[in-house]
């Protein structure tokens, strides 16, 4: 106990992971006995590849759903923003490793919560849930990377990407983009979608630049 007390002293960002994890962990094993064990899925005659992509399909939705609506809130509402959300918006340039930088009770909130409903929903096996939150983490932490790479599939098959979420971390852009972590169907739907252009810079790589920004903001 003592040197991870030490740890954390030297390293406050990875204090709040460890604690943020904590949470997170406990989800699919605490929510298995509801949905029965990967032997159950393994000896009925169903789960072939279309099951998987509906599975992740549905999964990818309410996840996105309810993400959206309590993360847009998490803004909206002064005490939740000012004690918990705004841990994370310290990061006014995001990159990678910040991508779970938050409040614990955010991660319960947002990720634990949005998890188990997304897997129970589904109805994936905890063997198809390893490989959805797995994906669903990686593509986390590279929308928060800071980074246009060519060839990423990131940037080919998801317009919230790496580029969408870094207008959301600016001053200007925190009243948009809420949407995460795979569509923005809610921020086109709700208007709070902000559109931007992606521009070259002298010195090198890209910048991004909204296409509008409100006179209030």
């Amino acid at each position: 106990m003592k040197i991870v007390r030490i740890w954390f002293r030297r390293e406050p960002l990875s204090k709040v992971l460890f604690f943020n994890k904590l949470f997170k962990l406990s989800s699919p094993s605490s929510f298995s006995r509801f949905t029965g064990s990967d032997a159950d899925a393994t000896n009925s005659k169903g789960h072939y590849l279309v099951d998987i992509v509906r599975q992740f399909f549905t999964a990818m939705v309410v996840l996105d759903t309810w993400q959206y609506f309590m993360h847009r809130l998490m803004h909206q509402n002064k005490f939740l923003y000012r004690h918990i959300h705004s841990l994370h918006h310290r990061l006014v340039v995001p990159y990678a490793f910040g991508a779970l930088y938050n409040h614990p009770i955010e991660g319960l909130l947002l990720d634990t919560i949005g998890g188990a409903l997304a897997f129970l929903i589904s109805g994936m096996s905890l063997r198809a849930s390893i490989f959805f939150f797995s994906f669903a983490t990686i593509k986390t932490v590279g929308d928060h990377c800071g980074l246009w790479l060519p060839g990423n599939l990131f940037h080919v098959f998801f317009r919230n990407n790496s580029a969408y979420h870094d207008v959301h971390h600016r001053l200007y852009g925190a009243k948009y983009n809420f949407s995460q972590p795979f569509f923005i169907t809610w921020d086109k739907i709700l208007g709070t979608y902000m559109p931007y252009t992606l521009e070259k810079r002298a010195g090198g790589g890209f910048g991004v630049k909204p296409t509008k920004v409100d006179k209030d903001d």
